[in-house]
């Protein structure tokens, strides 16, 4: 008994001091592998079917590797509560549970210099062990809605009269709840996921969806229903409605990072990536970071 106390202490013991370690750009390069954490369970860009990884982020992944000449390992991660959870543990120190595991790469990560240079209550920097760079899309949020049942969205206001799907604690699920004071609340229903949201529209429980405008193209082109259109209009009082979404890397390893976006870079002006989101029918917005290359190169510059 006393024996396999013991065992069990020392195990636990080494639980503790497994450390991760993050691999230079040459290891890389020497190892022929490029490890790429992405998000697990997260259509359209990072999901399982029939067995075999799908996404925009999963296919961008495996051309970031091609650009390199490095075959791909994905890492599948779940989210945390908050993002720098994430990079913590995927990027610079490792999950208790994974400890001796890290990413080389993590994908969709907001470009945000506020984000990048955030402080926590000791005013110490957040994210001062990581990189993000490399913007790949354009992100806003979008409303979907039933022509059935609503013709059309001149204005959020209304959700004052019909009912709007969000999902639960999300950007969606306050502002339907909160703007215009509140009058939209009653009318607000929550779901565990976008595409319960979805679901519940189609079953005619709500009849229109609010989610990111990724999310949205995808459960629209999965649907093919013509009845379900994304509606164009914009979110008063909201503050931000539209954002980047880039990578990430160890703070040590900014050689990989410039290797990274010089093949996004190649991706976004030959119009690649453009057309893995419409493969996936999503629309594609260029980043204002790489507008202006690609005006240039547009041109033959």
């Amino acid at each position: 008994m006393m024996a396999r106390l013991f065992l069990l202490l020392l195990c636990l013991a080494g639980l503790g001091t497994a450390q991760a370690q993050v691999r230079a750009f040459d290891d890389i390069v020497a190892s022929g592998v490029l490890k790429v954490a992405v998000y697990e369970d997260f259509p359209p860009y990072s999901f399982r079917a029939d067995g075999q990884a799908r996404g925009v982020d999963v296919e961008l992944a495996q051309k970031l590797a091609d650009s390199q000449g490095l075959a791909l390992e994905l890492l599948w991660v779940a989210p945390g509560e908050k993002l720098e959870d994430d990079l913590r543990n995927f990027v610079w120190k490792g999950h208790y549970l994974r400890p001796d595991v890290l990413a080389d790469v993590m994908l969709r990560v907001p470009y945000d210099r506020e984000f990048s240079y955030k402080r926590n209550e000791l005013g110490e920097l957040v994210n001062e062990l990581v990189v993000m760079f490399g913007p790949y899309q354009r992100e806003r949020w979008q409303v979907a809605h039933d022509t059935r049942r609503l013709a059309e969205v001149p204005s959020v206001a209304v959700f004052g009269y019909h009912p709007i799907g969000v999902e639960l604690e999300s950007v969606p699920s306050f502002y339907m709840s909160s703007v215009f004071g509140g009058r939209m609340s009653r009318n607000t229903r929550h779901f565990a996921s976008p595409p319960l949201a979805f679901a519940a529209m189609r079953e005619g429980q709500v009849d229109a969806v609010m989610a990111m405008r990724g999310e949205i193209d995808w459960l629209l082109h999965e649907a093919g229903d013509p009845q379900l259109k994304a509606a164009d209009n914009a979110y008063p009082e909201m503050g931000r409605q539209q954002w980047d979404i880039g990578m990430a890397v160890h703070e040590s390893n900014r050689q990989l990072a410039y290797a990274l976006e010089g093949g996004l870079v190649e991706l976004i002006g030959s119009g690649e990536l453009a057309k893995i989101y419409a493969r996936y029918g999503l629309r594609y917005e260029v980043p204002e970071l790489y507008e202006g290359e690609v005006q240039a190169q547009t041109r033959g510059d």
